[in-house]
């Protein structure tokens, strides 16, 4: 059927993230100026990870590597959600559209299991400080890297796969900003009980995974301080690591509620609603709440600048 669907090459037509056309312009600023900053925040913590020799511990490995996920995972849907706020129903191919799903899906599975690593990481950092270089080593890390972008490319290849080989009409108009998962399922004009049978069981085991080891680490984490920590410690671990779980939290909700649903409460308003959430905000937000405000990086921004400007001023 994938041949099939090649060998008609079906188009299809992005209508967009609003039906009404008063407030694309509007929406068309807002959103170039969250995916600007987007673009800035986690470039600066890529650059400042990667640069910097005070930032060299596993914790500052993994937002390097999730800031870079960010910046993909905003440019796979922002960019031609821009392009159909100013041109309403730009038409995509069969192979481009399939293509910015599977990207999307693996970056975003991707982002998911690095959360849950940095999570594993802060476990380890307050509940057992004293094991800390013992326990989280240079080449844990790295494996813990390696196994998130290897386990969530095989998944996405997996349910891009089942779902391109499902038959399409030739002209469809997709009610999103780009191509999904469900608006895709949503098209088909074939039998779509199998695929989403394995995508759902499967996609089940991939995001609950991240999101139990998330859960364990932050009871783990809550146990140690309330039983340990001061007063004042306790209230700065409580702030930092509530910010932190809300960003988790926006994450994983968002998705689930997306994904995770019967087909009959399907709603292409509140999926675009969503996505907007977890594949727009939410990576502009995490450069801030995990970074930006700790100390260490400001620190380590600060000499880059005095640095770049050291030459200007002899």
């Amino acid at each position: 059927m994938a041949l099939a669907n090649l060998t008609t090459t079906p188009k299809f037509f992005l209508l967009g993230l609003v039906d009404g056309t008063e407030a694309r312009p509007l929406l068309f600023l807002l959103f170039l100026g969250i995916y600007l900053l987007n673009a800035l925040g986690n470039l600066s913590m890529v650059v400042v990870v990667r640069s910097d020799w005070a930032l060299c511990s596993p914790m500052y490995y993994f937002l390097g590597h999730l800031s870079l996920v960010d910046i993909c995972f905003t440019t796979v849907t922002v960019p031609r959600l821009l392009t159909g706020l100013l041109h309403p129903g730009p038409a995509v191919s069969f192979q481009a559209c399939f293509t910015q799903m599977y990207f999307f899906v693996a970056l975003g599975i991707t982002e998911s299991y690095l959360l849950a690593a940095m999570s594993y990481d802060r476990a380890v950092a307050v509940c057992r400080p004293l094991h800390y270089r013992a326990v989280v080593t240079t080449g844990r890390c790295v494996a813990l890297v390696r196994a998130s972008w290897a386990v969530a490319h095989l998944h996405s290849l997996l349910h891009t796969l089942l779902i391109s080989a499902l038959a399409y009409p030739h002209c469809a108009p997709v009610r999103h900003f780009f191509c999904d998962m469900t608006v895709m399922l949503s098209l088909a004009t074939s039998d779509t009980s199998a695929a989403e049978t394995a995508i759902f069981s499967e996609g089940l085991v991939v995001v609950l995974t991240p999101l139990l080891l998330v859960s364990l680490s932050y009871v783990r984490i809550l146990i140690t301080v309330l039983g340990v920590c001061s007063a004042g410690a306790r209230g700065r671990a409580f702030s930092t690591c509530g910010a932190h779980l809300a960003v988790v939290l926006l994450f994983f909700g968002s998705v689930l509620s997306v994904y995770f649903r019967p087909p009959s409460a399907y709603s292409a308003r509140y999926d675009r609603l969503a996505s907007v959430i977890y594949a727009v905000i939410t990576p502009t937000l995490n450069p801030f709440i995990y970074s930006l405000r700790n100390k260490e990086v400001k620190g380590a921004l600060k000499r880059g600048v005095r640095w770049k400007a050291a030459p200007q001023e002899v």
